[in-house]
């Protein structure tokens, strides 16, 4: 009998410690309410006690999808972790703890300077506190995979006995090889089998090694039942194991591995673009699943074998994933329902009229624009629309500009909106892109300084939508921006705005 693996997601948390990966409350929203349709089991939202801004996204993801995806958070072994965690999940039907403290030699000498039954009491007392705070608590043994077996069992047996209900078993830093992981998870499944059958075992894989999907699965066959990825593979250094990559593995081989999740594996490929666009990183073409070559094929004998049949050079559809093979095309002339059909047809909400009516405006000055509007304009035209920011009067908006290029001095000006009030001025710089970004940091008195800048198309035709990602380092901190348009130069101006306007949201909720 096939077992079902429970998937739990954190993108939201582990994916969002990529350096500027930094995410607003709404773009999280975005986030989670795709999550719940891709069907995940659990959404870890943030990391609470890090700020109030995390706290109130973590607290609002609850709400907003927490009526049929369990919802958790992160905490240290302390008790402010432990009850901003509980505060901000505890409206969610299923809400779940999650602690975390370190097992290996490493950690406990090196970060916590204490003794290991000191630390081991730590993780005991931090469940028993828990416990009466909520039913559900998860507690993960950091760096397992480079800790002494016994003390991680130890350590393991004394929380279960505080009455932790999930045992996450993490690869830290991705050191561990499959053969070697999978032998761990098995040794503890057969001890807690024996001390609480009822505990689920789980695990969280890093990929510094590149190894991560592989340890997951290998763990899968040798008896956990739970499984911690991020989409796109998202997470610290190198990243964690990429969800569509373990989800899709256990469906095309199930067979091998006798296990199933309830994933909606249609939703992978949308989901994968959102949080793609979302944090302005993009998936590299070869990524498997996701990527953008994924399902092509260039080499004469592919394309001759698959004309033929399929499944020569396939193992999976693309339908499966959610690539489509038919696209829409919408004019200006498509109207309303064409329209709405469209964005409901890629798993948006479009109950609120107002905002729907404001979307639609927005779609029209684009068709008049671009004349054709592929499936690509449509969702990056809805996100855009959705996640830009949260309306503050402290935020910038680019109301008007004029360029000049040329090969002495290249000018621009540009008229800002920050709430009721109009700020505009001018700048020269090395080119049209500089001096426009000159101008802008003049205006709103903060230096940052841009460390990547990147356009891309994102549809065919020489009206292509153009997108811009940037990211600029402020105060130490990495923080992206990113916008579409027809006109790249505008689509710069707004990009950068959008980064000057994440450095303030932090600022703001912090």
């Amino acid at each position: 009998m096939n077992r079902k693996i429970i998937v739990f997601d954190t993108t939201l948390r582990d994916g969002e410690q990529v350096p500027g990966a930094k995410l607003n409350i709404h773009q999280k929203i975005e986030i989670a309410q795709q999550l719940k349709r891709l069907n995940v089991d659990i959404i870890e939202a943030g990391f609470p006690a890090s700020s109030a801004g995390d706290f109130q996204a973590v607290q609002e993801i609850a709400r907003s999808v927490g009526d049929s995806v369990s919802i958790t958070a992160l905490a240290r072994a302390v008790q402010k972790d432990i009850d901003a965690v509980y505060e901000s999940v505890k409206l969610a039907q299923n809400p779940l703890i999650h602690i975390v403290l370190g097992t290996s030699n490493i950690h406990v000498e090196k970060k916590f300077n204490r003794s290991k039954d000191a630390v081991m009491q730590m993780g005991v007392d931090a469940v028993k506190y828990a416990k009466t705070l909520l039913p559900h608590v998860q507690y993960s043994t950091e760096d397992a995979s480079r800790s002494d077996f016994e003390y991680l069992w130890k350590t393991i047996e004394g929380v279960v006995k505080a009455g932790a209900t999930m045992i996450n078993v993490p690869d830290t830093v991705g050191y561990a090889i499959p053969e070697e992981f999978g032998d761990l998870i098995r040794r503890l499944n057969d001890r807690l089998k024996n001390l609480n059958d009822s505990v689920i075992l789980s695990v969280h894989c890093h990929n510094d090694l590149g190894l991560a999907t592989a340890n997951t699965l290998s763990a899968i066959k040798n008896g956990a039942q739970k499984i911690e990825c991020t989409i796109n593979g998202l997470g610290e250094r190198a990243g964690n194991a990429s969800l569509e990559e373990v989800v899709m593995a256990l469906k095309v081989r199930e067979s091998s591995y006798n296990c199933y999740t309830d994933i909606n594996t249609k939703e992978l490929l949308r989901t994968s673009r959102l949080v793609s666009h979302l944090t302005g990183l993009d998936v590299q073409v070869n990524k498997a699943i996701t990527g953008e070559n994924a399902f092509a094929h260039s080499s004469g004998i592919h394309q001759d074998g698959l004309l033929k049949d399929k499944q020569v050079y396939e193992i999976m559809s693309p339908e499966e994933v959610g690539a489509e093979s038919m696209e829409l095309i919408l004019t200006a002339r498509s109207g309303r329902h064409a329209f709405k059909n469209a964005v409901e047809k890629m798993g948006f909400d479009t109950s609120d009229a107002a905002d729907f009516e404001l979307l639609f405006e927005k779609f029209l000055t684009l068709a008049d624009a671009k004349k054709e509007v592929y499936d690509h304009d449509v969702f990056y035209l809805v996100t855009n629309h959705r996640t830009l920011g949260d309306g503050s009067t402290h935020l910038y908006e680019l109301e008007s500009f004029q360029v000049v290029s040329n090969d002495l001095y290249p000018t621009a000006t540009i008229k800002l909106r920050k709430g009721t009030e109009s700020i505009k001025g001018s700048s020269v710089g090395d080119g049209p892109v500089d001096a426009l970004y000159s101008v802008i940091k003049n205006l709103v008195g903060l230096e940052v300084q841009l460390k990547d800048y990147k356009i891309s198309s994102l549809s065919r035709g020489k009206e292509a939508m153009g997108r811009v990602n940037i990211r600029i380092e402020y105060e130490g901190r990495i923080y992206s921006g990113r916008a579409m348009d027809t006109d790249i130069i505008k689509a710069s101006a707004n990009a950068f705005l959008n980064g000057i306007n994440a450095v303030l949201l932090d600022a703001a909720n912090n």
